[in-house]
């Protein structure tokens, strides 16, 4: 199986060129107001109509009002809708549009691989599960999380698609995916020179490794 990509956190151009040219899968817009790699929509939109067919284009929303969601889902028409807060299921499928849940591994209530999978199976409904880190913020810290965490859920038959995040970059996502076998991996901060701000050689180097991990494991 091929680990699909994803690099999240796009604000410019010339980051979306290196992103589509290192064969990325998807790339993530996100519109949480308190992040500095946040997105009106109109900007968004301008982006958007960069994106090449069969790259996907992910919008990521933590806690958002349905008014929000709605202006990106009538301007920026992203393929899937990110949820990365404290949506309920109710919250993440009443738009009608295909979703992403985002799960904070090691938080309060996620702290055991136990709690994690039984929370996860309440949104049978996603498209996929990610998992990030847990830091005071939501997303793009930097930090990585014990793997142990993802045992019961990827032991479970009823398991969505997994997504890997936090604290990937060129170094580890190798020994990640190695270790994991997710559906996919997610980046940001391991691929930027400043928040929002990406390196399209850092893009080049992780993408590389992702493949060069997925090599490794058919030889095995």
């Amino acid at each position: 199986m091929r680990t699909r990509i994803k690099i999240c956190g796009l604000t410019r151009e010339q980051d979306i060129d290196a992103a589509v040219s290192a064969g990325v899968d998807a790339i993530g817009f996100v519109f949480y107001p308190k992040s500095k790699r946040c997105l009106t929509p109109t900007r968004a939109a301008q982006l958007r109509r960069m994106v090449p067919a069969f790259v996907d284009v992910v919008a990521l929303f933590v806690n958002p009002e349905q008014a929000q969601v709605q202006a990106v889902l009538d301007q920026v028409a992203p393929d899937l809708l990110q949820f990365h807060g404290d949506e309920t299921p109710l919250d993440c499928a009443r738009y009608g549009h295909r979703f992403l849940r985002a799960f904070r591994a090691g938080a309060p209530g996620l702290d055991t691989a136990e709690n994690l999978a039984s929370s996860c199976r309440a949104y049978g409904e996603a498209a996929g599960w990610l998992f990030d880190s847990y830091s005071a913020g939501y997303g793009g810290s930097g930090h990585g999380f014990d793997y142990a965490l993802l045992d019961e859920v990827r032991a479970d038959p009823m398991s969505r698609p997994l997504i890997l995040s936090g604290g990937l970059n060129a170094e580890n996502v190798g020994q990640a995916v190695q270790r994991v076998r997710p559906w996919a991996v997610d980046v940001s901060s391991g691929v930027e020179v400043e928040q929002g701000i990406k390196s399209s050689d850092r893009i080049s180097f992780f993408v590389a490794a992702a493949h060069d991990a997925d090599t490794k494991l058919k030889g095995k």
